[in-house]
């Protein structure tokens, strides 16, 4: 009996994050941490699940606590973890970071020699479960190395250029050789999709332009559907082919803005999935993310549907 199809598949970055719970400190000072699920596409696929979707991750961990810990957080916010495999010999990364709000949050990846995630083969993936999927979301990060490389141009194949076949350009410079490198890959990348989601910085990798609606625009020139450019305090742009939407950035209190993204990108699942309008989508994403910004964690920081409601019907103001 076939299983029925995924509302959201990911593929990608997961680990722990372990976050120091003392604001305004180095790490060197730091004396107590939390420790919470982390990577960014694990973090997407548990926001679009706390959004009531249908969520699954392809990645990998290593064989240790670390890596149990992990398989257990993803079944307990949930997250299918059918996808979630183990690599004997290699450890789970771990991720620190440093807390200044509202707006300095300096990260530290513990990912070498090669993390789990990278060594996704195209072998081990499931091409009826990806074809299937209502969105299928994959980030900057899994190019960066083979054989992770070679297994998500497996998928995008598989694929076919579906409709939410999503690329977030989740650039992160420690991970790759050079920019150059980087926008070569993610060039290649962009023949396959027909979302792009990115920062004004990851769009100058991506397309070579920070202006948001060049960049838009030049998304676009490279096939996808629909672009959209996070600008911080300055909102979100999403183009179209027929549509141009702008909203303004969302005002909280800032405790950690490193899951923001994340938290945006599966609300964006949320609304391409229930045939919203781009503007409302958009306006629905903006908000979960900054909720998310407003808690210390990541994975765990994800609001549900209701809390983002709630939030907008407040007025946005917190």
């Amino acid at each position: 009996m076939t299983a029925p199809a995924l509302d959201v598949l990911t593929i990608g970055r997961v680990g722990v994050d372990l976050y120091p719970l003392q604001d305004n400190v180095g790490l060197e000072d730091v004396t107590t941490f939390g420790k919470y699920l982390g990577g960014s596409a694990t973090n997407v696929a548990v926001a679009a699940a706390r959004h009531g979707r249908a969520s699954a991750v392809i990645t990998r961990t290593g064989d240790d606590p670390f890596g149990r810990f992990v398989a257990r957080e993803i079944a307990r916010l949930g997250v299918d973890g059918s996808f979630v495999d183990v690599v004997p010999g290699l450890n789970t990364p771990v991720t620190f970071c440093e807390i200044f709000p509202p707006d300095n949050f300096p990260i530290y990846f513990y990912r070498e020699p090669i993390a789990p995630d990278l060594m996704i083969t195209a072998e081990s993936l499931d091409l009826d479960a990806i074809r299937s999927a209502g969105v299928y979301w994959s980030t900057v990060t899994g190019l960066s190395r083979e054989p992770s490389r070679s297994a998500h141009a497996a998928a995008w194949a598989a694929r076919a250029r579906a409709e939410n076949t999503v690329l977030d350009l989740d650039y992160r410079p420690m991970f790759w050789e050079s920019a150059i490198e980087a926008r070569t890959q993610v060039a290649a990348a962009l023949e396959h999709v027909t979302v792009a989601v990115g920062n004004r910085e990851e769009c100058e990798v991506a397309v070579g332009e920070t202006e948001p609606h060049r960049a838009a625009d030049a998304l676009l020139e490279r096939g996808v559907s629909l672009a959209i450019v996070k600008q911080g305090p300055r909102g979100v742009l999403a183009k179209t082919r027929e549509e141009v939407v702008e909203v303004p950035a969302v005002e909280v209190r800032v405790v950690n803005g490193l899951g923001a993204g994340d938290g945006f990108g599966g609300a964006l699942c949320h609304g391409l999935l229930s045939g919203w309008s781009l503007e409302r989508t958009l306006r629905f994403a903006n908000v979960a993310g900054a909720i998310v910004a407003s808690r210390r964690e990541c994975a765990t920081a994800m609001p549900t549907s209701a809390e983002v409601e709630e939030f907008m019907g407040r007025g946005g103001a917190r």
